[in-house]
């Protein structure tokens, strides 16, 4: 099995020389895809046998997907730059692979991390994404931010990737599922990244809260519309309430009443589509399961 060691770096010169070496040592290829750091980052990786490359665009989604658009390996890791991920236990995400188990495998850092790893509002807000994304996906995932990830190669080359910033690890996790793929969790051990950090806990916690609800749309349209109509059937029961208070009262409130026979009757509406969108969803993953099964067995 053919893998190749993707690194997205920026400024990264105090980890990448460990994070390369590490893998090499392994006896893995390893690209770095550098985008334009102003420190020795490709000078170092470099010197510790990488392939290194200058990215196209701006962030790390855009620099993944470069990766992913050029390599033709047969399973692709990625593995930030920082030192914050042990190189061997790599083995351990590629033998559910090798296995047949999974066609993409997430590196659980909540398992074992050092002290120190995790700022305490980096650690609540991971939790609550986490949290968000198994309530709104209905998926047992645990550590969707991760990013130590190894994916096969019908995984990487079909994944769309749109996102350019820190949301890109919900992505690829969205569009693994939404295509059908199997995804699975590994424990691992998590370090203290060396060098400062790029993330920005309330901006880009924002923006992976959002990717997390707009991403909705490609795994399941039927949720999606579920969300909608639960909303409009709560405000028509709120207004409802309100409605038989006043009645009893001796307060007649007609047009309100209507309003509320309307809210209800959208959220309805937006139920059924829902359900109409799930069949349909989920009759064509079932169909392209069933053609790679077909495809796979010749």
């Amino acid at each position: 099995m053919n893998v190749t060691i993707v690194v997205p770096t920026l400024n990264e010169e105090k980890g990448i020389g460990s994070v390369v070496s590490e893998f090499r040592r392994l006896g893995y290829d390893v690209l770095v895809v550098d985008g334009g750091s102003r420190d020795r980052t490709r000078e170092i990786a470099q010197k510790n046998g990488a392939k290194v490359i200058l990215q196209t665009g701006k962030g790390k989604g855009n620099a993944i997907s470069d990766a992913f658009r050029i390599l033709d390996s047969d399973v692709v890791v990625l593995v930030d730059g920082d030192g914050s991920y042990p190189a061997e236990e790599v083995n351990r995400m590629l033998e559910l692979i090798k296995n047949g188990i999974a066609d993409h495998v997430i590196g659980n850092r909540f398992h074992s991390y050092e002290k120190g790893a995790f700022t305490r509002l980096n650690l609540f807000g991971n939790k609550i994404l986490n949290f968000f994304f198994r309530f709104a996906y209905g998926i047992s995932l645990n550590d969707i931010l991760s990013g130590y990830r190894a994916l096969k190669k019908e995984v990487y080359k079909s994944v769309e990737i749109k996102k350019s910033g820190f949301e890109v690890e919900v992505e690829l996790t969205v569009e693994t599922l939404a295509k059908g793929f199997r995804v699975a969790e590994v424990p691992i051990s998590y370090r203290k990244r060396e060098g400062k950090t790029k993330l920005r806990p309330f901006a880009d916690g924002f923006k992976i809260g959002r990717a997390i609800y707009g991403l909705l749309r490609r795994y399941s349209p039927a949720r999606y519309l579920y969300l909608f109509g639960m909303v409009f059937i709560l405000i028509g029961l709120l207004s409802g309430l309100y409605v038989v208070y006043a009645w009893f009262q001796g307060i007649t409130h007609i047009l309100l009443a209507l309003l509320t026979t309307l809210f209800i009757l959208i959220g309805i509406q937006f139920l059924v589509f829902g359900i109409i969108a799930h069949l349909l969803y989920r009759t064509t993953i079932e169909l392209k399961n069933e053609i790679k099964e077909v495809l796979r067995r010749r």
